[in-house]
C-alpha cells in the first residue's frame, strides 16, 4: 500500500512537471520583455517628457512588436537568431534618434 501512495505522489509530482514544461516551453520562445533589457530607457533624460521621449517609446514598442511576430514565423534556429539581431539593431537605432 506504502508502495502504491509513493507511486501515486510521483506520478502527481511528474504531472506537474511535465505541464510546467508544458507551459514553460511557449514562454521561452515568446519575447521576454522590455525588462530584460538593459538598453532600453525606463525613464526620459533628465525627466522630460516629450515628442522625442514619446517617439522613443513608440519605436520600441514597434520593435517589440516585430520580434514577437518574426519569432512566431521562425522556422529555424537561424530565423531567431536573426529576428533578435534585428530587434537589438531597431533598438540601438531608436536610442541613438532620441538622444540626438
Amino acid at each position: 500500500m506504502k508502495f502504491i501512495r509513493t507511486l501515486s505522489k510521483l506520478a502527481a509530482a511528474s504531472l506537474v512537471v511535465a505541464s510546467g514544461w508544458a507551459i514553460s516551453i511557449p514562454a521561452a520562445s515568446a519575447h521576454p520583455g522590455p525588462r530584460h533589457h538593459d538598453y532600453i530607457m525606463k525613464k526620459p533624460i533628465a525627466g522630460v517628457r516629450n515628442n522625442y521621449w514619446y517617439d522613443y517609446k513608440s519605436d520600441v514598442l514597434e520593435a517589440e512588436n516585430e520580434l514577437r511576430k518574426d519569432l512566431r514565423r521562425a522556422k529555424t534556429q537561424q530565423d531567431r537568431r536573426e529576428a533578435w539581431a534585428e530587434y537589438n539593431r531597431e533598438l540601438i537605432d531608436a536610442r541613438k534618434d532620441y538622444r540626438k
